[in-house]
């Protein structure tokens, strides 16, 4: 399920009745915690959080027209998707990440290398997703992926 929009407030506006709400709360648990930098616009057509040109020129290093990604949300067919950078770039978060999903979900832990996926939004963890939004400034991202990701 591709939701075509053109902000975050249409992407909204087109997630499911029956998401919508947790959707909605997950977005403003990003925006509310993530440190200064990072923006929120559109991305790979999801809701994205990026490093924008006006901080990094250099852009995304597949497409350097393209604002530096970071995290992005989206609603997809049978899950509500998470992606987080810096969990694919930092073994040490990637860990924090796995030890402490159990303390705050009842259910296994879906995740692939930056993916996490919620097949039931009332299992979004927000206290835990507000924490991991805490632990990376767009200092730290852009040090990050210059040494592990940009070639």
């Amino acid at each position: 399920m591709t939701i075509k929009a053109n902000t975050p407030d249409e992407y909204i506006s087109k997630v499911p009745d029956e998401r919508r709400a947790q959707f909605s709360k997950l977005r403003d648990t990003i925006k509310s915690n993530l440190p200064k930098g990072f923006e929120e616009r559109i991305s790979y057509g999801m809701i994205g959080y990026v490093v924008p040109h006006s901080r990094y020129p250099a852009g995304y290093h597949c497409t350097p027209k393209l604002p530096l990604p970071f995290m992005n949300i989206a609603s997809q067919k049978n899950f509500v998707a998470l992606y987080h950078s810096g969990i694919y770039a930092d073994k040490k978060l990637s860990d924090w990440f796995v030890g402490e999903f159990p303390k705050h979900v009842p259910t296994k832990l879906d995740m692939g290398k930056s993916c996490i996926r919620f097949k039931k939004v009332e299992h979004i963890p927000f206290d835990l997703i507000k924490e991991l939004c805490q632990k990376m400034t767009v200092d730290d991202w852009i040090s990050l992926y210059e040494e592990k990701i940009k070639r």
